[in-house]
């Protein structure tokens, strides 16, 4: 156990580095990765059975201590991102596939990942992983609905459909795991170290399967979708962090809201996408997992290089006030 201990670790450090590589792969080699594609559905429901497997009532402690920052939080995550996703497809004057798979990515739930990179930046990490946890627990009723309200004007969007699916892939998962976790807790707790790895080979070949299966098309239209996600990622991140101030969060709390409105469950936008749009609607979600893994790093290790010249400063005024 401790060599996959050690693996996982190390996967997890460097899982932008391996969504990358293989997003590269699967568009030079597509023919090598589209056999993933039916199994999208399959690997999300894995790695939300492995959320699923993580929480706990402490996760959810942020909600009751601060629940003005929570639902700050959730809020942001479901009205920024969506409005940032249909004003870009209406400005752009995207093709239908792309404009619902850009406004899909945006009506999902925050991603796991930005529980890591508000941990990184020295931000409220418990908050964040509040704010992920309620966020993903309301998608079966808020991203269907948001995707309708917004998405509609490009295709035809059964929200029923979309629900259906969520509580399928989200929903039923988490559930098991929170189960499984109360049944065999002491042997979940032994094997909980090794759920990165898996998250990690999870949302790679996720991203690596929408690649390869869109590569032709990828090649064509690939630089407006890159920059149409790439807007929507810093814009994200940036509104999320100036409503936060705003509402005059301290800046802890203003990180963790800026990271979770930023970062999307790309990997639930892509199964949908395909589930129930086009493998083209999966392309700015595919796309969205590849770059908010550069993005949300380099934040992160800014804000948190940031905090520790603060802190050092802080502890050397210190010491100087006490001699």
């Amino acid at each position: 156990m401790n060599i996959l201990e050690k693996i996982s670790k190390v996967a997890g450090n460097t899982f932008a580095i391996w969504v990358i590589i293989f997003a590269i792969l699967a568009f030079f080699i597509p023919g090598g990765f589209t056999w993933i594609a039916p199994h999208i559905s399959l690997l999300l429901g894995i790695i939300m059975f492995g959320m699923g497997l993580t929480l706990s009532l402490e996760d959810f402690k942020a909600v009751f201590q601060a629940p003005k920052s929570v639902f700050i939080g959730v809020l942001g995550q479901y009205t920024i991102m969506p409005l940032l996703a249909f004003l870009l497809a209406t400005v752009f004057q995207l093709e239908p596939e792309v404009a619902v798979g850009v406004i899909l990515v945006g009506c999902c739930p925050g991603g796991t990942a930005s529980n890591v990179m508000t941990f990184l930046a020295k931000g409220n990490t418990a908050l964040s992983v509040a704010v992920t946890s309620v966020s993903t627990l309301l998608a079966p009723i808020l991203t269907p609905a948001l995707t309708l309200l917004f998405a509609s004007k490009w295709l035809p969007v059964s929200a029923g459909s979309l629900v259906l699916s969520i509580v399928q892939i989200v929903l039923v998962p988490i559930i098991l795991g929170l189960i499984v976790k109360l049944l065999f807790k002491k042997q979940v707790e032994k094997s909980i170290s090794v759920l990165p790895l898996i998250s990690v080979i999870g949302i790679v070949a996720v991203a690596a399967a929408v690649v390869s299966v869109n590569a032709a098309k990828i090649a064509e239209t690939g630089l407006l979708i890159v920059s149409i996600v790439i807007l929507h990622n810093v814009l994200g991140l940036l509104i999320g962090f100036l409503a936060a101030k705003a509402l005059r969060l301290n800046f802890a709390d203003q990180k963790a809201i800026s990271i979770e409105v930023g970062m999307q469950n790309s990997g639930l936008g892509a199964a949908l996408a395909v589930a129930h749009f086009s493998p083209l609607s999966a392309v700015p979600s595919a796309i969205f997992s590849v770059w908010h893994n550069i993005s949300g790093p380099i934040l992160a290790t800014w804000w948190g290089k940031k905090a520790e010249k603060h802190q050092n400063a802080t502890e050397i005024k210190d010491d100087s006030v006490k001699a």
